[in-house]
């Protein structure tokens, strides 16, 4: 039994949603495809996994664990038609933690009055305040989905066009507590690379951006990327101690997990095991012994899954 982080992937990001039919809309009006549906009849929940799926996304035609970057859409059965059902969006301060989901595009203007034109509401356009280059729009549950251009935006001025073939799933933004024992936890137990870091020391807050190894070439900028986490720091925080960010899983539920896939699922839960870390739910526990939870430094849930393209090559063993 062996496992190499090298191999891991940040598979994706789940958040609960009201209405599944106008969450899918959304998200492939986004240039998301729907690339498989889990139907749970007798637990009563779906799930939708959606994922950037043209030809040019890395992500591209391999199979659901082998992928990077995905969003993972769960119903429960029954919201859809409850008047006083709502998320928690994680930028409320009841239930404040998760804070929003990235896609990369190519021209930030076009692809923006795309979104605009086609009804969505905005928590940030554009023209708002004075970060011109990123926006922020809406789904159905109010969840923020942040919009980044992976061109220069005083150069796309001026491009009315915007190709969906383009778009990515560029990151998913995580508030933490002390950001020297998250940064820790991704890059010493979850293999994971900081490839960016941006400081704000006027507002008193930093960005970290953390992603698996691979081909990609981190010098030339993180906005083409697929895939990646992105902690933010609030100055001090780590100075409190009743202080702590919200999970998504405790009342009032919203956002619920990261996801990552392993080489071998037996052996990095056994890796886990020996860091000490903090279990959610390990393998043994329950009837679902194809997956395991651990938990970061912020009690976020992250769900630990079997690559299948790694599986055949576990068999042969």
């Amino acid at each position: 039994m062996a496992t190499d982080p090298a191999k891991y992937k940040l598979n994706h990001s789940m958040i609960r949603v009201k209405d599944p039919k106008v969450s899918v809309e959304f998200y492939e009006h986004l240039g998301m495809t729907m690339i498989k549906k889990v139907e749970q009849p007798e637990a009563k929940f779906d799930l939708y996994f959606m994922s950037y799926n043209s030809p040019g996304a890395a992500s591209h035609g391999k199979t659901l664990t082998n992928r990077q970057g995905l969003i993972e859409l769960t119903h429960n059965y029954g919201t859809e038609n409850d008047p006083n059902y709502q998320v928690a969006t994680g930028n409320a301060e009841q239930g404040r933690g998760f804070g929003h989901t990235c896609i990369s595009v190519d021209n930030i203007q076009a692809a923006c009055q795309r979104i605009e034109d086609a009804g969505y509401k905005f928590q940030k356009k554009l023209s708002d305040g004075r970060m011109r280059h990123i926006a922020f729009v809406l789904d159905p549950d109010g969840y923020w989905v942040e919009i980044v251009g992976q061109n220069d935006h005083e150069k796309t001025t001026d491009v009315k066009e915007t190709s969906l073939e383009t778009y990515r799933m560029n990151h998913t933004m995580i508030r933490v507590k002390d950001h020297e024992k998250s940064l820790k936890f991704y890059q010493e137990t979850l293999g994971m690379t900081l490839v960016r870091t941006k400081e704000n020391e006027s507002a008193k807050f930093n960005l970290y951006f953390l992603a698996y190894p691979g081909k990609e070439n981190y010098q030339s900028g993180t906005a083409h990327m697929e895939g990646l986490l992105e902690l933010t720091w609030n100055y001090g925080t780590e100075k409190d101690a009743d202080f702590k960010y919200h999970n998504g899983n405790d009342e009032p539920q919203g956002f619920g997990h990261l996801c990552i896939s392993v080489d071998d699922l037996d052996a990095a839960c056994q890796r886990f095991e020996d860091l000490k870390i903090k279990w959610k739910k390990r393998l043994t526990d329950g009837r679902m012994r194809h997956v395991a939870f651990i938990l970061d430094p912020d009690n976020y849930w992250i769900e630990v899954i079997q690559n299948e393209n790694y599986k055949e090559a576990l068999v042969k063993m």
